[in-house]
């Protein structure tokens, strides 16, 4: 293999040839000069070698060897011979690819500077490149990124649109991104349907617009690009789905007590963190007879908001029938070791603390209070009539049992489950409803869904119907379509990544420049 020897000139950019290298303390000195003997004028092009004089230019390169570089460049001054060309004398240029003018880095350090600034930001990429021997402050990589960001210039013809938060529940974005080539295209200021709008306006090439659920893109969507095929996503619209039914559900609470024969709470049996829900549910059932009341008597949502003071959203809640629920819709944490627990119960464990011990060293995460509040439950149990202490699974503990398949659930679920399903038919009809719209989107299989809606209106999931009614074809395009607006919620998820390591303090055109500069 023939060997190839080291030239000075390969530690400086092409183009430039080394007279000199020293050793200053910390630093490595490159003395350099151009190449070329003669340079073109940067107004005429007209070439000269006409040196007028000289002069001394500092930059800074890549680190050699853990320590910085300094390239000190010597610049010619030139005449321009020229007749009619206005400038006289000139400096040489080096190229933008090798020294930009009146640049303080070469484009290779520059080049560097700028992912560093991408991938951690500011303080950190300071932090950073300080390990690294480059000498740039935050606000100069924050700079060199807004400097170098790039739109893209592609045109679009397959795009995705969605929100995303500057600050939750106050303020949104939106994100348009480029389905066809996977990468963010521009960052809106806001979610409005006006800008939307006016941005889609300049995107006539666009024929495939897929979007989520809201309503505001839609109209923008069809006022800009009437033209345009609008996508529902269907991750929402399966979403959508599932949460119809657990409304469903929780719409069903009264009838599912009664099935169940829980009917009547007996608030001695309780422990004390039942007892605060409890008393919370009897100040609910006050609220929501006043609510109710005024509802019957015909008087708009509008006027029971301010008559009571209630949020708009809790007093259309009770209209719907969703605040009925006694305990917390949330899931308990020994959902998974209740087999276990009767079991031990049944040996004769019964020390709650002794149990919660073994349980930890088997992987449980929970608390002693949760294991502590069951031993009390099974005591008070044993002590009076079983059938008086009976209580109702959560909304969301309900509707996951109905929705799992009973080889998967225990003896004790079934029986619970067989018990809802005989005494509420209509969330059985529910749950059938809700289990072929997934099965027409899991199939691609549209032709149902006309009949679909019609069944669906007269049943306890209506409102799912009527909000796809109103969007049927966008649904029917997201159930035949091979596009959906699953990309975009991917980068919106590296959106907040990016938002967070600015701590959320980053402007829109450098939260722009760092999401779409990084491609």
């Amino acid at each position: 293999m023939k060997k190839q020897r080291f030239r000075p000139a390969s530690l400086v950019p092409s183009g430039l040839m080394v007279d000199g290298i020293g050793i200053e303390g910390d630093r490595v000195v490159i003395r350099a000069r151009a190449a070329a003997s003669a340079c073109p004028c940067p107004d005429c092009g007209a070439i000269s070698q006409r040196i007028q004089s000289r002069y001394w230019r500092r930059a800074k390169d890549l680190p050699l060897s853990g320590r910085r570089v300094e390239l000190q460049v010597l610049v010619r001054r030139f005449r321009c011979d020229a007749v009619l060309c206005g400038r006289q004398i000139f400096a040489e240029r080096f190229g933008d690819r090798v020294l930009a003018p009146r640049a303080r880095r070469t484009d290779r350090l520059d080049h560097i500077v700028q992912h560093l600034g991408l991938a951690l930001g500011g303080r950190p990429g300071a932090s950073f490149a300080a390990r690294m021997m480059l000498p740039v402050s935050n606000d100069t990589l924050l700079r060199v990124v807004r400097q170098r960001a790039r739109q893209p210039s592609e045109p679009l013809r397959v795009i995705g649109i969605d929100d995303f938060a500057w600050r939750r529940n106050h303020r949104y974005g939106t994100i348009v991104c480029d389905l066809e080539r996977r990468r963010p295209v521009v960052l809106l200021q806001d979610r409005e349907p006006a800008t939307s709008e006016a941005w889609l306006r300049r995107q006539q090439l666009v024929h495939m617009v897929a979007r989520d659920r809201g309503g505001g893109y839609g109209e923008a969507v069809a006022r800009a690009l009437p033209q345009a095929v609008q996508v529902a996503d269907r991750w929402h619209l399966m979403e959508n789905a599932s949460r119809a039914f657990l409304d469903a559900v929780r719409k069903s609470m009264r009838q599912i007590r009664s099935a169940l024969g829980a009917t009547v709470v007996n608030p001695t049996l309780l422990t004390a963190a039942e007892k605060l829900q409890y008393d919370g549910y009897l100040r609910r059932e006050e609220t929501n007879a006043a609510v109710l009341a005024l509802w019957q008597e015909g008087v708009p949502i509008k006027q029971i908001v301010r008559r009571t003071g209630h949020h708009r959203q809790t007093v259309r809640r009770i209209i719907r029938g969703e605040r009925s629920d006694v305990f917390r819709p949330r899931q308990s944490s020994l959902e998974a070791h209740l087999p276990w627990l009767d079991a031990q119960w049944d040996t004769g464990a019964r020390n709650g603390s002794a149990l919660w011990r073994t349980m930890r060293r088997n992987g449980f995460r929970g608390s002693l209070r949760v294991v502590s509040e069951w031993a009390t439950r099974r005591r008070r149990a044993e002590k009076t009539d079983a059938t008086s202490l009976a209580r109702v699974p959560s909304t969301r503990t309900i509707a996951r049992l109905m929705t799992t398949g009973r080889d998967n659930l225990t003896k004790a679920e079934t029986v619970t489950i067989a018990a809802i399903e005989n005494g509420v038919p209509a969330l059985v009809q529910a749950r059938e409803i809700v289990a072929d719209f997934h099965a027409m989107i899991r199939a691609r299989r549209a032709e149902p869904l006309a009949s679909w809606i019609e069944r669906a209106s007269q049943s306890l999931v209506a409102s799912l119907a009527n909000g796809v009614r109103r969007d049927e074809a966008a649904v029917r395009a997201a159930i035949l379509s091979a596009w959906s607006n699953g990309q975009t919620e991917g980068q919106i998820t590296r959106l907040k990544l990016v938002k967070r390591q600015m701590y959320g303090r980053g402007k829109i055109d450098l939260l722009q420049a760092r999401l779409i500069g990084a491609q």
